[in-house]
């Protein structure tokens, strides 16, 4: 297939071009400059600007651009571009398709567990509705921006979870592991969807492959709280899992990104993705921890 990707340069973005060209995919790369070689195309989203030979050329578009959240503060300018960056791509991206004479056959618009917001005591599928909170927004109005494809491809959102890789959510926690600083996040009871990138990039081809619409959770088949990841963290280290962190001091350091980011509890099911056949290649979040930590070893 030749699949054109949005967002190529983060720790999804890498991960998916090394497996679709594993596979003998041809991966187009789009940059925010002077392309540089076959494999690369440039394009303005924040003009709406993007080749349409490129589009045209498509087997599937998949787009992963957006702002970190992880960056703190949550200013309110940067609200706005943790908004319009996701927004701006996925809406050139969804236009440019609409608009083509050989539309791809898939467009896979990257979403997030954040749509569900903080639902403690529910278990959630693709069914359930929105939440509140502010990713819940974002990915609300990000999902309605893919819709402008109208009926020219089939539109899948991958609403990913929590990524356990060491520059995923990792990249935090471990520094404060090795310090012997890990302890329970707001009482660490809280469910955080997380999944492995392996199987985030897993789902995202099976997705591009198979025939699967509408929205797929990218989340791991048994559900983990925040005190087993990130104790299984601890131990895996040899370090203590001992320090508490209550929910009102996350509060009052990161304010909403907090409660969004850390205190955020959300019990979601993979359930599209079990029922379209999809097998994980990590089915518990201590899986997730071995894989990603023994390939860094």
């Amino acid at each position: 297939m030749r699949i054109v990707i949005a967002g190529a340069g983060g720790l999804i973005g890498r991960a998916l071009i090394e497996r679709l060209r594993a596979d003998g995919d041809d991966v187009v790369r789009l940059v925010r400059r002077p392309s540089n070689g076959s494999d690369e195309s440039a394009w303005d989203p924040d003009n709406g600007r993007v080749d349409p030979r490129v589009i045209a050329s498509a087997d599937a578009v998949v787009c992963l651009s957006g702002a970190s959240i992880a960056r703190l503060p949550w200013t309110p300018r940067y609200r706005r571009t943790i908004l319009q960056s996701r927004l701006s791509t996925t809406s050139t991206l969804a236009h440019a398709i609409a608009e083509s004479t050989s539309p791809p056959s898939v467009f896979v618009g990257a979403s997030a567990s954040g749509f569900y917001g903080s639902r403690p005591g529910e278990d959630l599928d693709e069914s359930s509705p929105h939440g509140d909170g502010f990713l819940s927004g974002v990915t609300v109005e990000w999902e309605k921006a893919a819709r402008a494809v109208g009926d020219a491809t089939r539109l899948v959102y991958a609403r990913t979870g929590i990524v356990v890789a060491t520059d995923g959510v990792l990249a935090p926690l471990m520094p404060l592991t090795r310090f012997g600083l890990s302890g329970p996040l707001g009482g660490g009871r809280q469910y955080w969807p997380w999944v492995s990138l392996a199987d985030e990039i897993g789902g995202i081809v099976h997705a591009i492959r198979g025939d699967v619409s509408g929205p797929i959770n990218l989340v791991g088949p048994t559900p983990a709280t925040a005190g087993e990841l990130m104790r299984g963290l601890a131990q895996r280290l040899s370090r203590p899992y001992w320090l508490p962190v209550p929910a009102f001091a996350v509060k009052l350091a990161l304010g909403d990104a907090g409660e969004d980011l850390l205190l955020v509890d959300q019990r979601i099911r993979p359930r599209v993705l079990e029922e379209s056949g999809y097998t994980f290649a990590h089915t518990t979040v201590g899986d997730a921890l071995d894989a990603t930590l023994s390939a860094r070893a």
